[in-house]
């Protein structure tokens, strides 16, 4: 320990100044120099410190984790550092990273320098950090919606256990390859105007109706999700697909509720006024018929042969209806055995022309009701009879009335009510 180099000397001088716990070891490994914060930060007294190898003073574990860097500053004189949990008392438990720095004299390593910085809130948070992406990995890996990330350019970077089963395909076939090139071009052009409105930004939603799954078709929706850095560029997006099925059909079945009769299918009441409204609402409008639908003897079918008898006429007269106007016509149940249509005429003759009796008529049934199957008919037009939906309903009910005090199984005209068009 007494024969220091020249310069050693001022190195330590200069170590007293400096905040850092700074130690030099001999070619033995022993402590023959350590500044005050050293001593301080070893919590013993130098001199029970010096001439003691760092094993003797610390333990094995800690000779163990310096060992690989004081061996490359010794045998090839170049700086190394290693990282330690500091257990000794009086500290609590604390990181740091020692810095070996080699003592070259005449182009010999005659000892080295240490330099300990405390790093335990950088650890920590490092670890913290790891801790954290396994678990976003863990978590990413094993839930059960198909989830990859797609860079810039359309690569897939990462793909979960349930995108991989889903496609088929493991990670090697996945992973680095454009998604054009692992699900075909045509699904690449279904989704690129998704991808590019997220690469823009933008947090897409994207629903559809998926053939050839292993349960059949199924409404799927895939989110595609811009992955954005701290200053808000767009670095690649993760697209997450879940199965919607159920609910898409319940909400549609919600919707044919409303919208349709449940027994019939026809159009509901509800949505026939609203149609019929929406006809008469822009100046202007396209000639419409309305017809109002009564069945004749309606009653004396239920109570001659039950309610479910019944039941089967209206959906026939329903579908009887459907079939004698065109797709863009609309058909619905008023209530009980009344029935609207609502159809685009030309004119008067068109909507005379409209035969929706014939089409009743020939409703079979049971041969029981075939002489039975008939039905009054009125029927009123806009603009030229009104253009209000209330008064162009009551006008096609007075019609129906009309043909059922003239005999029943007929059809008449609002027009011909009182010579006018009303």
């Amino acid at each position: 320990m007494n024969s220091q180099p020249v310069h050693t000397p001022h190195i330590e001088r200069l170590a007293e100044v400096v905040a850092l716990p700074i130690g030099r070891w001999d070619v033995s490994g022993r402590l023959v120099f350590c500044n005050t914060p050293y001593v301080q930060w070893a919590g013993r007294p130098r001199e029970v410190l010096l001439g003691h190898t760092l094993a003797e003073l610390f333990g094995d574990v800690a000779w163990n984790a310096a060992r690989p860097a004081f061996e490359r500053a010794f045998a090839a004189g170049e700086i190394a550092s290693y990282e330690r949990l500091l257990t000794h008392a009086p500290h609590t438990p604390r990181w740091a990273r020692i810095q070996v720095f080699p003592d070259v004299e005449n182009g010999v390593v005659t000892s080295v320098f240490t330099i300990a910085t405390d790093i335990h809130e950088d650890v920590v948070a490092r670890e913290a950090l790891i801790a954290a992406r396994v678990r976003l990995d863990r978590f990413t890996e094993n839930i059960p919606n198909p989830l990859i990330y797609l860079d810039r350019d359309g690569v897939i970077r990462f793909a979960n256990k349930a995108y991989r089963e889903a496609c088929g395909k493991p990670p090697e076939a996945l992973i680095d390859h454009h998604l054009a090139a692992v699900r075909g071009d045509a699904v690449w052009q279904e989704h690129r105007p998704h991808i590019e409105r997220a690469l823009s930004g933008e947090t897409v939603h994207y629903s559809r109706l998926v053939e050839g799954l292993t349960h059949g078709p199924r409404w799927l929706r895939t989110s595609f999700v811009p992955d954005c850095d701290d200053d808000g560029s767009v670095r690649g997006l993760y697209t997450v697909t879940i199965d919607v099925h159920d609910l898409t059909v319940a909400q549609e079945q919600l919707r044919r509720s409303v919208e349709r009769d449940a027994l019939t299918d026809v159009l509901s009441r509800r949505t026939m006024m609203s149609r019929i409204e929406n006809a008469l609402a822009e100046p202007g409008i396209d000639p419409v018929a309305l017809f109002f639908v009564d069945l004749d003897g309606f009653k004396s079918v239920n109570d001659e042969f039950g309610h479910g008898e019944g039941d089967v006429l209206l959906v026939r007269v329903g579908t009887a209806l459907q079939n004698a106007v065109r797709a863009e016509d609309a058909v619905g149940r008023f209530g009980g055995d009344e029935f609207l249509v609502l159809a685009s005429v030309r004119d008067a003759a068109g909507a005379a022309a409209l035969d929706l009796l014939d089409a009743i008529r020939n409703i079979t049934t049971r041969q029981a009701l075939a002489d039975r199957v008939s039905a009054s008919i009125g029927y009123a037009l806009a603009p030229q009879d009104t253009t209000l939906p209330m008064k162009l309903l009551q006008r096609a009910d007075d019609a129906m009335y009309a043909a059922k005090r003239r005999g029943k199984n007929r059809v008449m005209a609002a027009s011909a009510l009182d010579g006018s068009a009303g």
